[in-house]
């Protein structure tokens, strides 16, 4: 399954315009909450001039850039956790994405109806940040009730677990995310099995009007402030200007973000933050058939990302001939790389590096 990136906010922040010039699908947005209930999903591609070069210098019968899936969720209102604006079926939903891009709204426009009323970027985050941590101190409660039972009677792993479920407890509690809770070995997969909406890593997005663009105004740094308390990372885009650009062709759209002074859209900004965000990086495969992308996770071994190419290159996996593109960057063409002995052999239990080009050896 591709990794996946869940739009959340409050209805009317924006969320599906952005998804709509994200990829450039024609997901139903309108004036009024709840528009979205099922939850759009697209495929993205990772922006990434790597490919321009590798493409320009094996001239391939085809490239593929790596990709990752951005899906639009339902905005959020206060008392989703206990139901409200079918709270429990888009709470599900963010639950089923690996990382969160919360939205926020940081412009004015009395034609937008704002669901309590007002635009405040602190507050609406704050809001989506509290529903979320309260269904996951339901669930929690019931897994402490459950855990406590077993510990009781003398269960060890019962015991361990109870021990992880009051810490998670009191952090939910105190009005904190789950994902501030450090976890040891055993802790691991339990935290895990219990899919916590506020463990996944989420990004901050303000949505700011068009003349704000470059610099923002007081509400982006209003939000700007909260994400910096919160150790996250926090994004400025225009979905007014994001929708524009992406109905222009390539050309045009350089035309239009040379006019606004921008050097590149903020989507290509956001999807790069999405992609570090989640630990993401990309290996390639290079030659006269393809140039292609492929998206792994940090720490990944040689075995492990051969299989992402096909199971029987993982499963008779002998050597992986590697070399770097930056070093290809460098030497110019692939003689070189092989001229100055930056071509090298590396087993199964080799960490793939971000930018590594590699060919792998097995048997079928």
């Amino acid at each position: 399954m591709a990794t996946q990136c869940g739009i959340i906010g409050l209805p009317n922040v924006g969320k599906s315009t952005l998804f709509n010039a994200l990829t450039r699908a024609e997901a139903e947005t309108a004036n009024y909450p709840f528009c979205t209930v099922d939850p759009n999903t697209g495929i993205v591609m990772v922006p990434d001039e790597r490919i321009d070069f590798l493409t320009a210098l094996y001239k391939p019968k085809k490239t593929s850039a790596s990709h990752m899936e951005f899906v639009d969720i339902a905005g959020l209102v206060a008392g989703a956790s206990k139901g409200e604006g079918l709270g429990n079926q888009f709470l599900g939903h963010i639950r089923a994405v690996d990382a969160l891009i919360h939205v926020v709204r940081c412009f004015d426009d009395p034609e937008i109806i704002h669901v309590n009323g007002e635009v405040n970027p602190k507050d609406d985050a704050e809001l989506i940040t509290t529903e979320l941590i309260l269904k996951d101190l339901d669930t929690v409660e019931k897994r402490l009730f459950k855990s406590g039972k077993k510990a009781r009677s003398g269960d060890k792993d019962a015991k361990i677990e109870q021990d992880l479920m009051l810490r998670l407890k009191d952090t939910l509690s105190d009005g904190q995310c789950a994902r501030t809770i450090s976890v040891n070995e055993k802790e691991a997969p339990l935290i895990k099995e219990l899919s916590l909406l506020t463990r996944k890593p989420m990004l901050y997005v303000g949505n700011v009007p068009e003349d704000d663009i470059v610099k923002g105004n007081s509400d982006s740094d209003i939000l700007m402030a909260l994400a910096q308390e919160e150790g996250a990372e926090c994004i400025i885009i225009s979905g007014k200007i994001e929708s524009e650009i992406a109905a222009l062709d390539d050309e045009e759209g350089a035309m239009f973000l040379e006019e606004l002074g921008m050097k590149e859209t903020g989507l290509a900004r956001l999807i790069r933050a999405a992609y570090k965000l989640l630990g993401l990086m990309t290996f390639f495969t290079v030659g006269e058939d393809e140039v292609k992308g492929w998206t792994i996770h940090k720490n990944t071994p040689a075995v492990e990302a051969a299989g992402k190419i096909h199971s029987d290159i993982s499963r008779g996996f002998i050597r992986a001939e590697v070399f770097h593109y930056q070093d290809l960057v460098t030497q110019g063409d692939a003689q070189g790389i092989k001229e100055k002995g930056l071509l090298r052999l590396e087993g199964k239990e080799y960490l793939v590096q971000d930018g590594d080009c590699m060919y792998f050896r097995f048997n079928v």
